[in-house]
């Protein structure tokens, strides 16, 4: 019997080393000094480099505020579409801000935070280009970003589209529109209303073909650190942060979408 106790203290000791502490992540980051945070650098007003090459935006402001409230400086790590998940998953980011639709599918492999912004599916077309539709984009070439859910909606939606695949839309994608090298492009409404703006020859489409919740990402493994996550956010919202944040991007005359600060 004394040999059996002696046993199963030895395994509950092994155990207990074994599992992680409730707040693992938030222990890791403040003893490590530094978070790394992911963010997409690849398109106004979203995430980009100024002409000091320091990553400003929407997301970077976000991720600013998070690190702020964790009290250690921010390391920042330019990500775009599969890699936001697989940075996470291989333990090369504490988290990513960088434009992500929580999906179901994404979240077989991360957890997400509730929404801290919301976009739809948009699409982008050259004046000239006769495309005045969804069904207009058979046949044409269409820009899109790899691994997104704007290639996911048009694989399924118009099947006989031609894909041309860029790992950042901005710049790449961005310049191939300039360009005229392809007829259109497919993005998040925040990047392509605002590059409307800008370009007289590019005009977007009536009408959003999603309307995404755009959640902070983080590995599985860390329940409390993802109710953290969940907190920031929601104070974000009710403090006013958030609209602040939006009109400083898009401007104060927009609206910023609705979000529900419960978490």
């Amino acid at each position: 019997m004394k040999r059996i106790l002696t046993t199963l203290a030895a395994l509950a000791l092994v155990a207990s080393t074994a599992l992680p502490a409730a707040a693992g992540m938030i222990d890791d980051i403040r003893s490590r000094g530094v978070v790394r945070i992911g963010v997409s650098l690849g398109g106004e007003p979203i995430g980009f480099r100024d002409q000091q090459n320091n990553p400003v935006g929407y997301d970077v402001d976000v991720a600013t505020m998070l690190a702020e409230k964790l009290g250690v400086p921010v390391e920042f790590t330019d990500v775009s579409g599969d890699a936001r998940v697989s940075m996470l998953v291989s333990g090369q980011l504490d988290i990513v801000v960088a434009n992500t639709s929580a999906t179901l599918e994404r979240a077989k492999s991360v957890n997400f935070s509730i929404p801290y912004n919301r976009a739809g599916l948009r699409i982008i077309v050259q004046k000239d280009a006769g495309i005045t539709k969804l069904e207009d984009l058979a046949g044409k070439k269409v820009v899109v970003g790899r691994g997104t859910t704007g290639e996911a909606f048009l694989k399924k939606a118009v099947p006989t589209a031609e894909l041309v695949y860029t790992d950042n839309f901005s710049p790449d994608g961005v310049l191939l529109l300039q360009q005229k090298r392809v007829d259109a492009g497919i993005e998040d409404s925040s990047l392509l209303d605002y590059l409307a703006t800008k370009n007289d020859t590019l005009v977007t489409l009536p009408g959003l073909y999603s309307n995404d919740p755009i959640g902070i990402a983080v590995a599985k493994g860390d329940p409390e650190f993802v109710r953290w996550i969940d907190m920031f956010v929601s104070d974000y919202i009710q403090s006013g942060a958030y609209e602040a944040n939006y009109k400083k991007w898009w401007g104060e005359s927009a609206n910023p979408p609705a979000l529900n600060p419960l978490w």
